[in-house]
């Protein structure tokens, strides 16, 4: 078998290693998205059976307006939307090295071209050669310059998404805890109004 016919074979072998390593990466987090709703549905049909006997034992509507406060809960929303996330980003950072190792392998290999070209390259083209080589290590600085921008502004995302996860969290049980905490006037105004 010739040095082509090997190169070709070996170029072949890394795309199908790299299209199964991606399909390996979106299957996996379309398994973890389906988990996490199958426990989400889960967790809602026992709280929906669960506040379903609470309704029943019901006395007033002291009771009804404390348990109508209970039943809003947004920390489960915002608590699933981060679960969301975190998987999303975890295949989104996969992904991400996978591009980067596939990358470096490609500006590898136009790294070993240009020093084969540059061993076979006839007298008087030294000056070519130095272009050439310099062209590639300007492109290898720019890719990695993006490339560190890139993984700057994903981290400031995620960070700032955690923040804004948590003030909502805290928010939501603030809130909460303000429901249950009104006066007993209060609630008997309201159960007036209704």
């Amino acid at each position: 078998m010739s040095a082509n016919q090997q190169s070709l074979q070996a170029s072949q072998k890394a795309v199908l290693d790299n299209l199964l390593a991606v399909q390996g990466t979106f299957f996996n987090g379309f398994e973890k998205l389906v988990d996490l709703n199958l426990k989400a549905t889960k967790a809602a049909l026992e709280s929906v059976a669960q506040k379903s006997q609470e309704a029943v034992e019901l006395k007033d509507a002291q009771e009804l307006l404390a348990f109508t406060s209970a039943l809003v809960r947004p920390e489960q929303a915002v608590s699933y939307g981060k679960d969301v996330y975190e998987i999303l980003a975890d295949i989104q950072t996969d992904l991400r090295q996978l591009v980067e190792a596939q990358l470096a392998q490609g500006q590898q290999q136009v790294s070993d071209v240009v020093e084969q070209f540059a061993r076979n390259a006839p007298t008087g083209s030294e000056g070519a050669v130095a272009l050439l080589k310099s062209s590639l290590a300007t492109a290898t600085n720019a890719y990695e310059t993006a490339s560190k921008a890139a993984r700057q502004a994903a981290n400031a995302a995620e960070s700032n998404f955690a923040a804004a996860t948590n003030a909502t969290l805290k928010a939501a049980a603030d809130a909460g805890k303000a429901a249950k905490t009104t006066s007993p006037r209060t609630r008997r105004t309201a159960a007036r109004a209704n």
